[in-house]
């Protein structure tokens, strides 16, 4: 049984990190805010520009030269997965999730004869993968001491892509990211980006409108900028989405951990106390029984 000095030691202890981690919430708290906000204005352009891809694409894609990252290279055996999570832990499952997306769709990939190969955006993604897929990990971005992530990180990462497609060095792109629900959900998603995919309901959309549009200099020109300009946007959407995740798991996470700490004190408390009564009593024993003694 411990004694009472390794359990007040034990109790200071568990208030130290009661104290962490309740301070770990309220920076959270204050971050998700602003995160959140970034999250939620960002949906909206992406949206848009499916809905503008989707307009282009019905006229240009069966067309002879159409751009590679819209009707891809004509082959599927090279999958490039591009796995996004953050840089630091802390935040219950928010890494692993997103991970365990991404590692089942590779060895699916792998079942059926495929290549894989993995870019990941993030240090805990390539922590997560290293162990079963580390041989599949090609390229590394890390951003840790950034503050703030922008738009310019997510334009290195997509120029990296467009620029490994155009080598050959593989046939379809995929990017995990974990979607913004609310503090207590975040969703991992998986989104392929090459060769851009456009949701029917983006066509049907467009075709509806294509009678109002005009395009200068013309639908290929503006759909080569586009395309890869979608990249770029599509992959900062995913930043921001996994920057308001990240801090809603973290929120809920330390949340967790501070009512935790809490329940986990009132007990050693109530051990502490019984402890002490009990050495109490046996010397108060030993003094009677010696008093009786003599």
């Amino acid at each position: 049984m411990a004694s009472l000095k390794e359990m007040r030691n034990r109790i200071a202890s568990v208030k130290a990190t009661r104290k962490i981690t309740k301070a770990m919430q309220m920076v959270a708290a204050a971050k998700l805010r602003r995160a959140q906000e970034a999250a939620q204005a960002a949906r909206p352009y992406a949206e848009r520009m499916a809905t503008v891809l989707g307009s282009l694409a019905s006229k240009v894609a069966d067309k002879n030269g159409a751009s590679p990252l819209l009707v891809g290279n004509g082959k599927d055996q090279v999958h490039l997965l591009i796995v996004m999570t953050a840089e630091r832990g802390l935040c219950g499952g928010f890494n692993s999730n997103i991970s365990k997306l991404a590692r089942a769709d590779a060895h699916r990939l792998i079942a059926n004869g495929k290549t894989v190969k993995i870019m990941t955006v993030g240090r805990k993604g390539a922590d997560n993968l290293r162990r079963d897929l580390g041989k599949n990990i090609v390229e590394r971005k890390d951003f840790q001491g950034v503050r703030q992530l922008n738009f310019g990180h997510a334009e290195g990462v997509a120029n990296r892509v467009v620029e490994m497609f155009e080598a050959g060095e593989f046939d379809v792109a995929t990017i995990y990211f974990s979607e913004f629900r609310s503090v207590i959900a975040q969703k991992p998603t998986a989104l392929q980006l090459i060769p851009a995919k456009v949701d029917e309901a983006s066509n049907e959309t467009a075709k509806g409108a294509t009678a109002i549009h005009e395009y200068e200099p013309g639908e290929d020109e503006v759909l080569g900028f586009l395309l890869s300009r979608n990249i770029s946007t599509q992959i900062f959407r995913g930043l921001l989405e996994n920057a308001a995740s990240e801090q809603g798991a973290r929120m809920s996470a330390m949340d967790s951990a501070t009512r935790n700490a809490g329940d986990m004190i009132n007990k050693l408390t109530i051990k502490y106390n019984r402890q002490r009564q009990a050495n109490i009593t046996k010397e108060l024993i030993e003094i009677i029984s010696g008093a009786e003694a003599l």
